[in-house]
């Protein structure tokens, strides 16, 4: 990266919610100044095309980034998304933290070619994300209120003999349920609820269904046992361009499902998953082992189980997630090698 901003400037951007912070630095990383303006598309442009056109530009992933992003690319600047875990761990050291500082550090470090980069996903990705997200927040919303209803009735010494709240059983039971002024009032707006977020979550899958039908990843998940619709859909929104992955093991460490690993000296230690990637690439990966999947990946559970006994079931469930997402690297080619290899 180095090379190849010789003789240009580079600004580092330093973005908030009302106004944010454009430094730019020179290539031997002497600072040229730095101004602090109000969040606008036009402003933020006029500003960094001081440094000059298509000028090399450092802008972290924070609070609201797509507009930003978006502008200063519809304008040719070359535009690297800064990680936030990344900047976070580089920042630790500093004694002294400003919006310039943070700003002029983004720039010398795209400068260095030691930014650590994100990936800046296209558009129509963000909104396939939007929707999936956007279910999983109604999923928690209606898990939340389920809970509320068991604590609600548990306060009576009623226990529903149903473990699904939308299912039929249990709407009979709540409807032969009596329970006196407020706590009725309460189990009623409950249920509605429960209704309103069902109608959404079911319509946005819908929506999912219809945008992804012909996309020949989603449509190769299908064909992994234990992978659904849904599942299908979080793994192609999460993952965007598997491409950017040169291995399936790549994929599985940017996850966050592999473990830790220090090592110094003669020292050698693995530790537990690292947990600093995609949390819902996770949660999906581990969901899919839970139900009838390939006879592959069960076998990796099942072997850690046979060898460790019941204790180590969840230890089992994360190693045989590890190898489902290996098997969604099927999204590069529509080829699941590791099941072919499985076979063999």
């Amino acid at each position: 990266m180095g090379d190849d901003i010789a003789g240009r400037q580079v600004i580092g951007i330093d973005l908030h919610l009302y106004r944010s912070v454009i430094a730019r630095v020179d290539e031997r990383g002497n600072e040229l100044g730095w101004i602090r303006v109000d969040n606008d598309p036009k402003t933020l442009i006029v500003e960094c095309r001081k440094a000059g056109r298509g000028a090399p530009v450092a802008i972290e992933a924070t609070y609201g980034w797509y507009w930003a992003v978006d502008a200063l690319l519809a304008a040719g600047f070359e535009v690297h998304l800064a990680h936030p875990l990344g900047m976070k761990a580089l920042r630790k050291r500093k004694r002294v933290k400003t919006d310039p500082r943070d700003a002029y550090e983004l720039a010398n470090l795209l400068r260095l070619g030691s930014l650590p980069e994100a990936y800046i996903a296209p558009p129509d990705l963000r909104e396939l994300r939007e929707l999936v997200r956007h279910r999983r927040q109604l999923v928690k919303l209606s898990t939340a209120v389920k809970a509320g209803v068991r604590a609600l009735l548990a306060k009576h010494n009623i226990r529903l003999a149903a473990s699904d709240l939308d299912g039929d059983t249990a709407t009979g039971l709540m409807d032969a349920l009596a329970l006196p002024g407020t706590y009725a009032t309460r189990l009623a707006s409950q249920r509605r609820l429960l209704l309103v977020l069902a109608d959404e979550i079911a319509s946005v899958e819908v929506e999912l269904h219809g945008r992804l039908r012909h996309h020949p990843g989603y449509c190769n998940l299908l064909k992994v046992k234990g992978i659904g619709p849904i599942l299908a859909a979080v793994f192609v929104a999460e993952i965007g361009d598997v491409t950017r992955f040169p291995t399936a093991g790549a994929l599985c460490c940017w996850a966050g499902i592999t473990p830790r690993h220090y090592e110094s000296d003669k020292t050698v230690h693995r530790g537990h998953i690292s947990k600093e990637g995609d949390p819902l690439v996770r949660w999906a990966a581990v969901e899919a082992v839970q139900r009838q999947c390939e006879p592959a990946v069960k076998a990796v559970r099942d072997d850690i189980v046979a060898r460790r006994g019941k204790s180590a079931r969840n230890i089992a469930k994360v190693a045989a997630a590890r190898r489902m997402l290996e098997v969604d690297y099927v999204l590069r080619d529509g080829q699941a090698r590791c099941l072919s290899k499985a076979a063999a």
